[in-house]
């Protein structure tokens, strides 16, 4: 199965993440399938590619529970169902 999910990276203290999609075997910090977007939790910047979202979600992958709220705040949802 496809997911969703966060990929960290950066230095102790100043994590950064990106957004991937991945098998669900794969480890945490494996290699990704795709690159997807950006997330740094600490000025809370989000950088999305939505098309490529959008193609993975109609696709079957399926977010984790914080990939899904940030999906969420950019409302992604809305033009999977459009």
């Amino acid at each position: 199965m496809i997911k969703l999910r966060l990929k960290r990276y950066g230095k102790k203290r100043e994590v950064s993440y990106r957004i991937v999609a991945m098998h669900s075997s794969t480890r945490r910090d494996g290699r990704p399938l795709e690159e997807l977007g950006f997330y740094n939790p600490r000025t809370d910047e989000i950088r999305l590619e939505v098309p490529a979202i959008v193609k993975r979600l109609q696709e079957g992958a399926q977010p984790t529970e914080t990939v899904r709220r940030i999906l969420e705040k950019a409302n992604v949802f809305e033009q999977v169902k459009a």
